[in-house]
């Protein structure tokens, strides 16, 4: 999804340009509102199939499984190792493309979107091998994405995050992120701002926003690049991995 090969302003105008994929299902309504405003209104269960479907997404071309123009290795599996416990795995195949874990909510019984005003929450296990591409990101209708996170070990102290509906973005960079770092993460969806928080602190607002009708659906998952932006795993590698070890969604 991203590549340091050229100028921050080369990276932001190929970075936030909307993306689309193929052939899409129809939209849902958002959902209603929480009995009680403060409340967290979502909380991951991975291993529920009524919150998520495992192994595809319109955010992949036709559905999935594979991704190949995104600079990706992946071939989306939905076996429940891969995803399900919260950690997010990736395993080599003999046709070297990578068995990789996704999650989505996009199509799941409850079908639950993020929308605005919403605030998202995640505690996450950054990977450690290099081509390891993990990231918390939405998506409905072949755009709609805002990306929580993106991290590529060979930017070790450096964390990706981009508005792709109106446009924003800001390479992050702490001491504190680091190959196999715990980090806690929050993200504020507003109308004219999306706000990115990094172990409490306040990192970057677009001033941009997603617009008052905004929603999408929840995607977390274990990609793998393919060399063309950031290295490819190393031969000797054959599985990687990332963990998510909370994810909320409050509606204030």
């Amino acid at each position: 999804m991203s590549h340091h090969g050229s100028t921050l302003l080369e990276w932001l105008a190929q970075k936030l340009r909307p993306r689309t994929a193929g052939p899409r299902p129809p939209s849902v309504p958002a959902p209603a509102d929480p009995p009680v405003p403060g409340a967290a209104w979502f909380t991951a269960d991975f291993s529920s199939a009524r919150q998520w479907v495992a192994g595809r997404s319109w955010a992949y071309p036709g559905g999935g499984p594979t991704n190949p123009g995104d600079n990706k290795l992946d071939y989306l599996v939905p076996d429940a190792e891969y995803s399900r416990s919260g950690v997010f795995r990736a395993t080599r195949r003999p046709d070297g493309k990578w068995n990789t874990g996704l999650l989505t909510t996009e199509g799941s019984p409850e079908r639950f979107t993020v929308r605005t005003g919403d605030i998202l929450e995640a505690r996450v296990r950054l990977p450690t091998e290099l081509g390891a591409w993990p990231a918390i990101w939405t998506w409905r209708d072949g755009r709609n994405e805002i990306d929580i996170f993106e991290y590529h070990p060979d930017n070790p102290d450096l964390l990706e995050l981009s508005n792709h509906v109106r446009g924003g973005g800001h390479y992050y960079t702490d001491p504190a992120i680091q190959p196999g770092a715990w980090l806690d993460l929050k993200v504020e969806f507003l109308a004219r701002s999306v706000v990115w928080w990094v172990n409490g602190v306040r990192v970057f607002a677009d001033n941009t926003g997603v617009g008052r009708d905004w929603y999408a659906y929840l995607i977390v998952n274990l990609s793998v690049c393919a060399g063309e932006y950031h290295p490819a795993p190393e031969p000797a590698t054959t599985e990687m991995s990332y963990e998510v070890e909370r994810l909320c969604v409050y509606r204030p």
